[in-house]
């Protein structure tokens, strides 16, 4: 006699069942494949949960004691089997829950689009036409043809500039997504945002057929999302285009491309908190695919890999180079002068031909209010939050909870008087819509988003990553605040300022001049000569003797003082540096809970979180059991996280 066994991954958060249970699966409820969804008793809960069904097998020891499925969900495999591996590989390299990885990919069910939903899909193929013109975008960059065949990684540093109304970056990736697709393999594209996104919609219409092209971002509705999802799963090759979750699309890669690794919006704020980076890498690394990271900087994570001969470098056989103009700090005419006199002479000449860019760092009016007499911060009264204008002579509003600042006064010298101490850009347009008369002025903020802008003249004031596309390109960049940038208190602040002035210098018109204001240093003279790869070098130079990410991998414990005390005594066991943990320390605003940090080599990391996420279910089992405890979780741990939380 023997039993079909289903082994399942249980959809829960819990990191004690994390794992596969075994279910004896009845006969009566059919053919059940691998992937498919079923719901089975949970005898610790008394409950019933949805789980994937992960493996099939036929024992014959029929005594041992186990539970049956209760029903079949869905016969759809939602959960294939190289989806599960990635799942698990990326939730152990985090000391994660694989349920947690699957549930940024794998929607809702919806019942109507599974039983619509044939498994017929046609491969669409790119047209002789499109062929040549992706190969004619693919020989603009040394060696990038043979590297996709070769199913290589590579580091693309792409082209700046404007094309009509299409940006190099999106021809690029969608050149390389029809020569991959026309070796019959699916592509992953990833891209930060939905600007981004569209963008590279339009570029693909011309190089791939509309069929062959699956969305998958957050705007989708449900039914639209689980419809291209279905589609992910069938043979037939296609492109997926999405955000950080598109990452992980079921798909048989031949390649997986990501768009600007450096936009924060990769990392994910839910946990495991996995970055897209480092899950494309792991993916690269089990399926074989061809792997870029493309962008007008290029991150220290992604310069190590280059460093170390595991990315090759590929840049364009023709370089351009945006012509930028610096002026340091000490070149402006007055403290508190915004805009230099050359800078604003450019402009005034530029905006007789057409648009002109100027970036602010700001939304808003006056976003930041300080004390007239010492200079202090104008704080709420009631939350401690930053007052700030909406517009001029406005009564002075919290950006935190909301209420007026009626009768603030200065808690140092008890002046009322207040001063704009930031400009917005809202500010910005209304100072400059005055200094040049009779021109148009656009302003491109969260508030206000603006896609593309005519090549009439105009002066368009954008926030950092908010800058339309102006056709043909801006006649001239305005980089403003840029030492008020600078001065933001992230380890990675120079990165990010570089990589947001330089995907504004690359909406420039050809020759169109680029001034940096109130700017020198390493950061400017590597966006003056383009030379962004070389200062990310000299970034991760300076951080390893540091033992700071990306030179080294960090992991945040947090909890408890108890169980945080008995997770560093387990990591100490491992053979880490003397000085690899730093604290504990108080969490500030948290009553009775601590926070560590652990600095370890990649090559501890298997180690290091294996160790982690035992001890996150040793606590989360002793929690169970203790029904009188606090509901708070007595230890949470993040490997890799942002370096503006560290």
């Amino acid at each position: 006699m023997s039993r079909r066994i289903a082994r399942v991954l249980l959809d829960s958060p819990l990191p004690q069942l994390d794992r596969l249970f075994d279910y004896v699966l009845l006969d009566e409820l059919g053919e059940v494949p691998i992937g498919a969804r079923v719901r089975v008793p949970l005898r610790t809960a008394g409950r019933m949960v949805d789980a994937f069904v992960v493996e099939l097998d036929t024992e014959s020891d029929t005594e041992r004691a186990l539970s049956t499925v209760e029903s079949v969900v869905s016969t759809v495999p939602v959960l294939p089997e190289r989806l599960y591996r990635l799942a698990r590989r990326v939730a152990d390299r985090a000391a994660g829950s694989a349920s947690d990885v699957l549930r940024l990919v794998i929607p809702k069910r919806q019942v109507r689009v599974e039983k619509a939903w044939k498994a017929d899909a046609v491969a669409g193929t790119p047209s002789d036409e499109a062929r040549e013109r992706a190969d004619a975008v693919l020989a603009e960059y040394a060696g990038l043809a043979a590297l996709l065949d070769e199913r290589g990684r590579g580091a693309v540093e792409a082209v700046p500039g404007v094309t009509g109304d299409a940006l190099p970056w999106a021809r690029l990736l969608s050149a390389a997504a029809s020569a991959v697709l026309a070796s019959g393999a699916s592509v992953i594209l990833a891209v930060p945002d939905h600007r981004d996104l569209d963008r590279l919609l339009t570029a693909l219409s011309d190089f791939v057929p509309e069929d062959a092209i699956v969305r998958h971002d957050s705007r989708q509705t449900n039914p639209e999302r689980y419809r291209g999802f279905l589609r992910t799963l069938e043979d037939a090759p296609c492109i997926v285009v999405g955000n950080r979750s598109a990452v992980y699309a079921p798909v048989q890669a031949g390649l997986v491309a990501v768009w600007d690794d450096g936009d924060p919006l990769y990392s994910e704020p839910l946990a495991p908190y996995v970055h897209a980076r480092d899950a494309v890498l792991v993916r690269q690394e089990q399926e074989g695919s061809a792997l870029l990271f493309a962008g007008h900087t290029r991150t220290s994570d992604v310069e190590r890999l280059v460093q170390r001969g595991w990315l090759a470098d590929v840049r364009a056989e023709r370089r351009v180079t945006p012509r930028i103009v610096l002026s340091s700090p000490q070149e402006m005419e007055q403290p508190a002068q915004r805009v230099h006199s050359g800078a604003f002479t450019a402009a005034r000449a530029a905006i007789a031909e057409g648009p002109v860019l100027v970036q602010v760092a700001r939304p808003g009016f006056a976003p930041t209010l300080v004390c007239a007499d010492c200079r202090a911060p104008a704080r709420c009264a009631h939350c401690g939050g930053p007052l700030g204008a909406s517009h001029r002579g406005a009564v002075p509003v919290c950006g935190w909870c909301g209420r007026a600042g009626l009768a603030w006064h200065c808690p140092s010298c008890s002046s009322t008087q207040l001063r704009l101490a930031a400009s917005g850009s809202e500010r910005t347009a209304d100072e400059l819509g005055r200094a040049f008369p009779g021109v148009r002025v656009i302003v491109a903020d969260g508030a206000h988003p603006v896609e593309h802008v005519s090549d009439k003249p105009a002066l368009v004031i954008a926030t950092r990553g908010a800058e339309p596309i102006a056709a043909g390109g801006y006649r001239a960049v305005l980089l403003l605040d840029g030492s008020r940038m600078l001065q933001a208190p992230d380890l990675r602040i120079g990165e990010s300022c570089l990589r947001w002035w330089s995907n504004a210098a690359a909406l420039a018109a050809p020759g169109a001049p680029i001034h940096l204001v109130g700017v020198d240093g390493p950061v400017g003279r590597a966006l003056a000569t383009w030379t962004q790869p070389a200062y990310a070098r000299s970034e991760l130079e300076s951080r390893a003797p540091l033992h700071l990410p990306p030179a080294t991998r960090v992991a945040l414990v947090e909890g408890v003082p108890a169980s945080v005390a008995r997770a560093l005594e387990d990591l100490r066991r491992l053979p880490l540096p003397t000085d690899a943990v730093l604290g504990p320390v108080p969490v500030e605003g948290e009553d009775g809970r601590v926070r560590a940090l652990v600095r370890f080599e990649y090559a501890a990391g298997p180690s290091v979180a294996t160790t982690l996420r035992a001890a996150v279910v040793a606590e989360a089992v002793k929690r169970r059991r203790g029904r009188g405890q606090s509901n708070r979780v007595p230890l949470s741990v993040r490997l890799d996280m942002l370096d503006p939380e560290l």
